[in-house]
């Protein structure tokens, strides 16, 4: 692929703010993203933990609308295309790379189990074929403990060769690090960039030449995650990536979505951003205490974010 245009460093994929009746709240979410870009991370928008999939295509077309009327740069966005149906992967992922989106994150159709490889290759290939845009830049999404659609190691080969300029790269969140080390060794030395699913692999994933990571976390901890990718060829680096794991350790005790934005809210001192859509729930009193006073323990922080 061309490697100038390579997305590298640390992105978020970034929560989604509601307003008390349920719709996405353009105006909260621009906030939060000029934050993140503050810290030096870049815009997973309609990640996992953006709640993409309790998302219409056209109110994530909406929100990318907004975010670039906003005047947040397309090169720094890696919106979520992928689908369960192969039309409205390919009309979001047409939308974003007109915005000039650096790259989509794109998920595997992924309702229907034990599908083969030969229909996988085959969704991806409209989904290139269709949109038809030199500028596409597709990494792929591993999550296979939610999605239950793994993405082999054959299935990149097999689309690397066939789409060279298009498949970018993966993310890999199935939080198997020999996973993770096998694309690198395989895959790395012809320009395909793996990020790792969460900072807990950040350090290891550069060690072996990876591109960094795509991180829930990077919703609420941003500098100090981007910090690392900076400097993990610095003498501290082990002692950083621990501080990185003992914070996501907190935030995993809880629900992750509800849980950032939990935090999110306490921290800007606005509790709209605590508002999940359904089937997700907010965290109860209890345990957002819980949650916070954990997070004093630690000395956290948000800077640039607190009740501004």
């Amino acid at each position: 692929m061309n490697t100038d245009t390579r997305l590298r460093g640390v992105f978020s994929p970034v929560i989604t703010p509601f307003s008390a009746d349920l719709i996405p709240d353009a105006g909260r979410l621009v906030r939060h993203c000029r934050w993140l870009l503050s810290k030096e991370v870049g815009l997973a928008v309609f990640g996992t933990n953006s709640e993409a999939n309790s998302m219409s295509v056209t109110e994530k077309m909406v929100l990318l609308d907004a975010l670039v009327e906003a005047g947040v740069p397309g090169h720094r966005m890696m919106p979520g295309t992928g689908a369960c149906a192969l039309t409205d992967s390919v009309e979001l992922t047409r939308h974003a790379v007109r915005h000039g989106a650096g790259g989509v994150l794109m998920l595997p159709p992924f309702y229907y189990k034990a599908v083969s490889d030969d229909g996988l290759f085959a969704n991806y290939a409209e989904v290139i074929e269709r949109v038809a845009d030199q500028r596409l830049r597709i990494y792929l999404y591993h999550i296979p403990q939610v999605s239950n659609v793994p993405i082999t190691l054959a299935l990149i080969e097999r689309l690397l060769k066939a789409y060279p300029q298009a498949i970018a790269g993966i993310k890999d969140s199935s939080g198997d690090w020999e996973n993770t080390k096998a694309m690198l060794e395989r895959f790395q030395p012809q320009g395909f960039d793996v990020f790792a699913g969460s900072e807990t692999f950040l350090l290891a994933n550069m060690r072996g030449g990876g591109a960094g990571c795509i991180t829930a976390t990077g919703n609420v901890n941003p500098g100090p995650i981007a910090q690392l990718y900076r400097t993990w060829q610095q003498p501290d680096a082990d002692a950083q990536q621990q501080a990185l794991d003992r914070l996501r350790g907190i935030f995993q005790r809880f629900p992750m979505i509800p849980a950032l934005k939990a935090a999110i809210a306490d921290f800007c001192g606005d509790a709209g951003y605590a508002t999940v859509r359904p089937p997700l729930v907010a965290l109860s009193r209890h345990q957002s205490s819980e949650l916070l006073l954990a997070l004093k323990g630690q000395s956290f922080a948000m800077p640039g974010w607190e009740r501004n």
